[in-house]
C-alpha cells in the first residue's frame, strides 16, 4: 500500500459509509473545488444527526502534505470497525478497551473531512509534489507561478493583516500571489474554505475542530495570531485600538483567551501527545500556534474566533496537528506516523467526552 490518490480517497469515504450505514453517513459538501470535483465528509456516531456536541476534524488543505488524508481515512474506518466488531483499537503501545469506542461513537458526532483542497493533492501528487496552494487561476495574471490560494490564509479571522499586525511582526501571510502564504483576495473566497465553514454552520453542536498538517510534531492551541493572556478582555482580535500591534512576542499586547478555554485546551492537547507518544516513543509538543510563528486567517483560529464574534455560535475550541518530520516520508515511516496520530485523536475525542 502507498499514499491515496484524491479518487481513493473519495472510494474510502463511499465504502465506509455503505459498510456500516448505522453508524455513519457520507456527506455531500455544497461546493466543488476550483476544477469542479465534488468533496465529501463522513459523520461517525451511533446516535441521530446533531443529538450529540461534535468534533470536526479536517485534513489534506495544504495539497503537499499527503498524509493528513490518510490519517482520517484510517481513523475512521478503525473507530467503525471496531464498534462494529465489539473490540477495543491497538496503537503500539497504546491502547483503547471496546467501552472506550463505544463511549466515543455513542457520545459524539464525529465529522471527518480527509480531503480539503482535491485539486492541490491532484496537482502535487502528479506535477509539483511540493505544491501547496489550491488551484485557484484567477488571480495569477496567466503565470504558472502565481496559481492558487493558501487555503489556510483564506478564513476569516484578521484577514486585513497589514492593519491587525505590528509592521514588524513575522506574520506568515500574503497579499502576493507568487508566494507560498497567498491569502486570496478576500476571506472565503475559495469553495474548500467555505466548505469547511458550511460544516461548522451545519453541526451547531461542533465543540472541538482539529485541522491534520505536518510538519513539526506539534499539537497547536488557539490564538496564532500573539501570546496568550486571560487578564485584560479588550487585547482582543476584533478590537480595532489595539490594530497595528499584534504579532509580536513579549511585548505590551497579548490575545485574550478564557481561562477555563486555555486549560481545557492545553489539557487536550497533552493528552493527544501523551498517547501518541505512547505508541512508539515519539514526542509532540502542545503549544499555541502563534509559538509555531504568527499567523492569521487560518482555520482553528476562525473556528475558535466565531463565538467571540456572534453570540449565537457555540465555543469551539481550535487545533492543528503537525505530524512527522517531512512532507512525503517513505510509505513504511507514514504507517507508523498513522499509527501514533490516530491514537492522540481516539484520546483525544475520549478526553472531550
Amino acid at each position: 500500500m502507498t499514499y491515496l490518490n484524491i479518487t481513493e480517497v473519495e472510494s474510502a469515504l463511499a465504502s465506509l459509509a455503505t459498510a456500516y450505514p448505522s453508524t455513519s453517513e457520507r456527506l455531500a459538501l455544497p461546493e466543488t473545488s476550483v476544477e469542479g470535483r465534488s468533496c465529501h465528509a463522513l459523520r461517525i456516531g451511533s446516535a441521530p444527526a446533531g443529538s450529540k456536541d461534535c468534533v470536526v476534524l479536517i485534513g489534506g488543505v495544504h495539497a503537499r502534505e499527503w498524509g493528513s488524508c490518510e490519517i482520517l481515512v484510517h481513523l475512521a474506518a478503525d473507530l467503525l470497525e471496531a464498534h462494529a466488531t465489539g473490540t477495543g483499537l491497538g496503537y503500539g503501545g497504546t491502547s483503547f478497551t471496546r467501552d472506550q469506542v463505544r463511549g466515543i461513537l455513542d457520545g459524539l458526532d464525529l465529522v471527518v473531512f480527509p480531503l480539503v483542497n482535491p485539486d492541490g493533492r491532484l496537482y502535487s501528487q502528479t506535477v509539483a509534489p511540493m505544491w501547496r496552494k489550491n488551484r485557484d487561476r484567477a488571480h495569477s495574471g496567466g503565470d504558472p507561478a502565481r496559481i492558487g490560494v493558501d487555503i489556510n490564509r483564506n478564513y476569516d479571522f484578521l484577514f486585513d493583516f497589514a492593519k491587525a499586525f505590528d509592521p514588524n511582526a513575522p506574520v506568515q501571510v500574503s497579499a502576493d500571489p507568487a508566494d507560498l502564504v497567498y491569502q486570496g483576495p478576500h476571506a472565503f473566497s475559495e469553495p474548500e474554505t467555505r466548505n469547511v465553514k458550511w460544516l461548522l454552520d451545519t453541526y451547531p453542536r461542533t465543540r472541538w475542530f482539529v485541522d491534520v498538517h505536518s510538519y513539526s510534531e506539534d499539537m497547536l492551541t488557539n490564538w496564532g495570531d500573539d501570546e496568550n493572556q486571560s487578564q485584560f478582555t479588550d487585547q482582543r482580535f476584533d478590537n480595532p485600538a489595539f490594530d497595528g500591534r499584534r504579532g509580536l512576542s513579549g511585548d505590551a499586547y497579548a490575545e485574550y483567551i478564557p481561562k477555563s478555554d486555555a486549560d481545557d485546551s492545553i489539557v487536550l492537547a497533552e493528552q493527544f501527545c501523551a498517547a501518541l507518544h505512547g505508541v512508539r516513543g515519539r514526542s509532540y509538543t502542545p503549544k499555541t500556534g502563534f509559538h509555531l510563528y504568527p499567523t492569521c486567517g487560518t482555520s482553528d483560529d476562525y473556528a475558535y474566533s466565531r463565538s467571540f464574534t456572534n453570540a449565537a455560535s457555540g465555543r469551539i475550541l481550535g487545533f492543528t496537528v503537525e505530524w512527522g518530520t517531512r512532507f512525503h516520508p517513505p510509505w513504511a515511516e507514514m504507517e507508523n506516523i498513522i499509527l501514533d496520530v490516530d491514537a492522540g485523536l481516539v484520546q483525544f475525542c475520549l478526553t472531550a467526552l
